[in-house]
């Protein structure tokens, strides 16, 4: 089959036909109808990442398809079925599974490192986190898919996997805003329009979308933001006091990543308020925040993975929002490409053009 295969840092990905190992017991194979480029995707292509990787691997983390084979100890597929694989598995039985914090299940960890089959020169391959959806045919364990009931096209299921849950997840699961409370997303790509939609079906208000892109933020105000900052217009913390009438945000959200625009993006909550960090910086990077401010104001700043969600309820209900119009995914696809064009599509992250980019078979 063919796939997108990363072989060294920032280096772009090899496109060869890979032959897959035989599916183990837990394994389903499933045929893939689209995958989302995400910026993990190009954090990990880029070196900044790549160190979870257990060698060469399959890119790409968020996925649809159908299954086409199981193995003989899977339970929760069948072939046949629509699925969305998930950028964390839920196994079910870790501890942390039954705690119900399925979003932190230890079993990625040996997913990283279980081969998946051999490259054209004789080498192993594997696939970023327990996917690799960057391919024709995907094989993964059964806790990484989600079957679910629904006709929608493929490239709109496909953002379930990781931008759409964890963006929304970000601001119904973790921080669990409530109805009239104001909420700040500091960047509008797939994920940060997702928390944006996420906000409005909260009853968040204002809710204020900081991007430097003026397609993303008009593209914010179409999906419900009721305000579109511009960050090289002056301090984000004072543009967003001004539409809160001094107070800054009860909530907001960082979805870039990064030192820098962490500390930026505390600045616009107020007295209680809740710093939410959803996108990566680098492995290495530490924050410096205001200790006193931080204290004395009983402010929060909280970790998000995969928007805190436990998949195998909470994928069909994003299913059930997109199919009844409350979440609009069509208008978070910025295009569709194919296999070939996959590292133009991560070169055009580094400059913020799309909003998401998908590849479609």
């Amino acid at each position: 089959m063919r796939a997108a295969v990363f072989v060294k840092d920032n280096e772009p990905l090899v496109i060869e036909n890979v032959d897959p190992a035989e599916p183990g017991p837990r394994d389903v194979v499933i045929e893939l109808g689209a995958s989302g480029i995400c910026h993990t995707d190009l954090s990990v292509q880029s070196g900044r990442m790549s160190h979870l990787l257990a060698g060469s691997s399959i890119l790409g983390h968020e996925g649809a398809g159908a299954v086409l084979e199981v193995g003989k100890e899977v339970s929760y597929v069948k072939v046949g079925d629509r699925v969305v694989s998930s950028v964390r598995p839920a196994c079910g039985h870790c501890e942390n599974c039954l705690m119900g914090k399925t979003h932190l299940c230890i079993a990625l960890w040996p997913m990283l490192k279980k081969r998946r089959g051999s490259r054209p020169n004789g080498s192993d391959y594997y696939a970023m986190s327990g996917l690799g959806t960057f391919s024709q045919v995907m094989t993964c364990d059964e806790a990484s898919v989600v079957p679910v009931q629904s006709d929608l096209p493929f490239e709109q299921l496909a953002l379930i996997g990781c931008g759409l849950t964890t963006g929304a997840g970000s601001v119904l699961f973790t921080a669990d805003v409530e109805a009239g409370a104001s909420v700040v997303i500091v960047g509008c790509g797939g994920v940060g329009q997702a928390a944006i939609q996420a906000a409005v079906i909260a009853g968040a208000t204002p809710i204020i979308a900081i991007d430097p892109m003026a397609s993303k933020r008009e593209v914010a105000l179409k999906l419900g933001a009721t305000h579109a900052i511009d960050p090289a217009q002056g301090d984000i913390g004072e543009q967003v006091r001004e539409i809160t009438r001094g107070r800054g945000a009860e909530y907001a959200f960082d979805v870039v990543g990064g030192p820098e625009v962490v500390a930026q993006t505390y600045k616009t909550i107020g007295a209680g308020g809740m710093l939410v960090l959803v996108g990566y910086g680098p492995m290495d990077a530490e924050l410096r925040l205001p200790a006193f401010d931080l204290q004395s104001q009983e402010k929060c700043v909280k970790g998000c993975v995969a928007g805190s969600a436990r998949i195998r309820r909470d994928f069909q209900r994003f299913v059930d929002l997109i199919e009844s119009g409350r979440i609009d995914t069509a208008s978070m696809v910025s295009r569709t490409i194919s296999l070939d064009q996959v590292n133009q599509a991560l070169e055009e992250l580094h400059t913020g053009d799309a909003i998401r980019s998908v590849i479609t078979t």
